[in-house]
């Protein structure tokens, strides 16, 4: 089955689902705190219960770094205990700490191989006690992505599919399908300029790449602050296309 194909049978059962009692804008839902943002989503906010999808906007490990610290921030702001999976020990813990995800809140598991971790991210899905599970996962089919999503449902957790790892320079981590609710691109900005000298907050493009019930858009905001909280920059938000800078709203 072609990979258009397999998009238009996801869409189906997107479509089918909002019919049988657990549209999504009846879940609970974890709002950005940004009204920018959280009114182009349904329900004002991320799903909870749902599997939602994060990569870099490049192949670089700046962009990785930066959508780390996204779904970080995310993390931060579910209530619990946050399980990280991961195949490489090279996270950089401090840095999650940055982003306002404690250290005591975070359990670890170094998983052998990818299918040891999709099966690590499953059973902390399903298990219902914890507030979040990020996952780096490499690779996501279709299949994977559905039980994924099943097992956020059963759990009540929310699932962050982050996708740290690219195969190939300028591949593409959302080119196939997937169940995820929301895909998010996280790509790195210059950072907001200080009074005086020095680096000022990180800022970056989020690009919601898709969004269940829900429409595709980009966003400028400064990073993920010690609370987990990005904000809207509106730097460019309202220059028009003759000047060079983007404008926010739906994306092709």
């Amino acid at each position: 089955m072609s990979a258009s194909v397999h998009a238009v049978v996801a869409d189906l059962r997107d479509r089918i689902r909002q019919f049988d009692g657990r549209a999504l804008r009846d879940r609970a839902v974890l709002p950005f705190g940004v009204p920018e943002i959280d009114d182009r989503l349904p329900g004002g906010g991320l799903a909870l219960a749902s599997l939602h999808e994060v990569c870099g906007g490049g192949n670089d490990a700046v962009e990785g770094a930066a959508a780390m610290l996204f779904a970080a921030g995310i993390a931060a702001r579910t209530k619990g205990q946050v399980l990280w999976c991961l195949t490489r020990p090279d996270l950089f813990a401090p840095a999650l700490a940055q982003a306002g995800l404690a250290p005591g809140r975070v359990l670890y598991v170094e998983a052998g191989d990818e299918k040891s971790l999709l099966l690590c991210f499953e059973e902390g899905l399903r298990h219902g006690g914890l507030g979040a599970v990020v996952a780096e996962v490499a690779r996501l089919s279709m299949t994977a992505s559905r039980r994924l999503q099943l097992a956020a449902e059963a759990g009540g957790t929310l699932g962050i599919a982050l996708r740290r790892f690219r195969q190939g320079r300028g591949a593409d981590a959302f080119a196939l399908p997937s169940a995820a609710v929301t895909r998010w691109r996280v790509s790195m900005r210059p950072s907001v300029p200080l009074a005086v000298p020095g680096i000022g907050r990180a800022r970056w493009l989020l690009e919601l790449a898709r969004c269940r019930a829900g429409e595709a858009a980009k966003f400028e905001v400064e990073a993920s602050d010690a609370e987990g909280r990005i904000a809207f920059s509106s730097r460019l938000a309202d220059r028009s296309p003759e000047t060079g800078a983007w404008r926010l709203g739906a994306s092709a």
